[in-house]
C-alpha cells in the first residue's frame, strides 16, 4: 500500500456519528447536507428517463443539454460562460480529485485557506503533493484572510491554491476585492486557482450569488471554479457536479473522467436539468429559509455564556467555541453520548478547527434547532 494512503487520517465526523448510531434520540447535526428531500418534480424527471430506458453511457463530458443549461445558468450569475468550458462530474468532490490529477504531479506544493473540508485537502495528499496550510484568523467567532500572508505563502513553487468560500465549516466567505487580488497575485506567480464555491447560493449578503473567481477571472485564466447539485438543489444522494474551466483543459479533463467514472448517469443528469431550469423558483426561498436557520440558531447560542460564534456569512454551519472545551473531538463525542446532541468536531476540518465544533444548521424544522441549543445549554452547566 502506498504510503500516502496507508497514513490517510479516518473521518472524525463519522467517528462522532458512530458514537450516537442506533439511539433515536439524537439530534444529528454533524453532516453537511439538509434534511429536506429533493423536490418532488426533480426526482419525478429521473423516474421519467428510467422509464425511457435512459440507463446507458454518455458523454464524458456530460449530456449536451445539462452542460448548456449550466452554461446559461452560470452566465446568469456572473460573467457569460460558454458551455465549451463546461464539465459534468459525478459530483463536486469528483471535480475537485479530476481538477488535482489535473494539474498535480507528486511533490508539487498546493497552499490551502484552512480550516477546511478535510477532503479538499486529502486530495492533493494522496496524490503526493505537499500541502502548505493557510489559516484563516478568528476573532470573536469572526474569521478572516489575511492577504499578505497568502503573498507570503503562494510563491512561483506552488503550484495550486486551493479556496472554498464561502467556507466549510466557519462560513467565511471571500469579497470580490479579495478574489481580485488573489488573482493578480497568483498571475504574477504561475498558480493555479482551484475554487470551490458549492455554496455560492447559500449567501446571505447582497446579490444572488457569493462573490466568486467567475466574476474576476477572463476565460483564460489559470482558474477552475468547482460546483455541486448537493447543497443549493438537495440533491446530495444524487452525486452530480460540474467544474467552470479554461478551454484548453476540457479535452484532458475528458479523459480523465473516462478514468475515473466514465460519466455521470444520464437519468441523474436529466433531473440535474430540470433543477437548473427551475434554480430562480426553488433556490432563493431555499436561501431564505437557510438564512432564517442561521439566524435562530446563532442567537440561540449566543444566549448562552461562554459561547463564542459568529454569523455565518454563507453555507449552511455555525463554527462554534466554548471556552475550556479544547478537544473538540472528546466533547462531540461527550455531547452525543450525555446529552443526545450531534455535532462536528473542530479537529476534523485540520488544526486550525481544534477547540471549535462545527453545527449544521440545514433543518426543515427550526424548533429542532431550538432544542439542541437547549441540550447544549444542559451540557454547559
Amino acid at each position: 500500500m502506498r504510503h500516502a494512503i496507508a497514513h490517510l487520517q479516518g473521518s472524525k465526523i463519522r467517528e462522532v456519528a458512530n458514537a450516537g448510531l442506533g439511539r433515536p434520540d439524537v439530534l444529528a447535526f454533524w453532516f453537511g447536507e439538509s434534511d429536506e428531500v429533493t423536490p418532488a418534480a426533480i426526482r419525478q424527471e429521473a423516474k421519467t428517463s428510467l422509464g425511457r430506458g435512459e440507463t446507458f453511457y454518455s458523454h464524458n463530458l456530460g449530456i449536451a443539454e445539462l452542460r448548456q443549461a449550466l452554461a446559461d445558468y452560470t452566465s446568469s450569475l456572473h460573467r457569460p460562460v460558454a458551455m465549451d468550458r463546461i464539465v459534468v462530474t459525478s459530483s463536486g468532490v469528483s471535480g475537485l480529485m479530476l481538477a488535482a490529477q489535473l494539474l498535480l504531479d507528486p511533490g508539487d506544493e498546493v497552499v490551502a485557506v484552512t480550516p477546511v473540508w478535510p477532503n479538499l485537502t486529502a486530495q492533493p495528499q494522496i496524490l503526493g503533493a505537499q500541502v502548505v496550510r493557510l489559516p484563516l484568523s478568528a476573532r470573536e467567532g469572526v474569521w478572516s484572510l489575511d492577504l499578505d500572508l497568502l503573498r507570503q505563502k503562494v510563491t512561483s513553487a506552488t503550484k495550486v491554491l486551493l479556496v472554498n468560500a464561502p467556507n466549510n465549516p466557519t462560513g467565511w466567505t471571500l469579497s470580490t476585492s479579495q478574489q481580485r487580488a488573489m488573482l493578480d497575485h497568483c498571475r504574477q506567480t504561475g498558480t493555479w486557482i482551484v475554487a470551490d464555491e458549492v455554496y455560492e447560493r447559500l449567501y446571505f449578503g447582497e446579490g444572488v450569488a457569493a462573490p466568486s473567481f467567475l466574476d474576476v477571472a477572463d476565460p483564460a485564466d489559470r482558474v477552475i471554479v468547482i460546483h455541486s447539485f448537493s447543497k443549493s438543489f438537495l440533491m446530495t444522494g444524487w452525486r452530480l457536479g460540474w467544474m467552470v474551466v479554461p478551454e484548453d483543459v476540457v479535452d484532458p479533463l475528458g479523459k480523465l473522467t473516462e478514468f475515473n467514472t466514465s460519466c455521470a448517469p444520464v437519468f441523474v443528469q436529466r433531473a440535474g436539468v430540470l433543477a437548473v431550469q427551475q434554480s430562480s423558483v426553488t433556490v432563493p426561498p431555499l436561501r431564505e429559509h437557510m438564512r432564517a436557520c442561521a439566524d435562530r440558531l446563532v442567537r440561540g447560542l449566543k444566549s448562552l455564556p461562554g459561547v463564542e460564534v459568529a454569523q455565518p456569512m454563507g453555507g449552511m454551519y455555525a463554527f462554534l467555541r466554548v471556552p475550556g472545551r479544547d478537544d473538540s473531538l472528546a466533547f462531540a463525542k461527550h455531547l452525543v453520548t450525555a446529552h443526545g446532541l450531534g455535532l462536528a468536531p473542530g479537529a476534523a476540518f485540520g488544526p486550525e478547527g481544534e477547540g471549535w465544533l462545527r453545527w449544521c444548521f440545514a433543518s426543515k424544522d427550526l424548533a429542532r434547532l431550538d432544542l439542541g441549543v437547549q441540550r447544549l445549554a444542559a451540557a454547559l452547566k
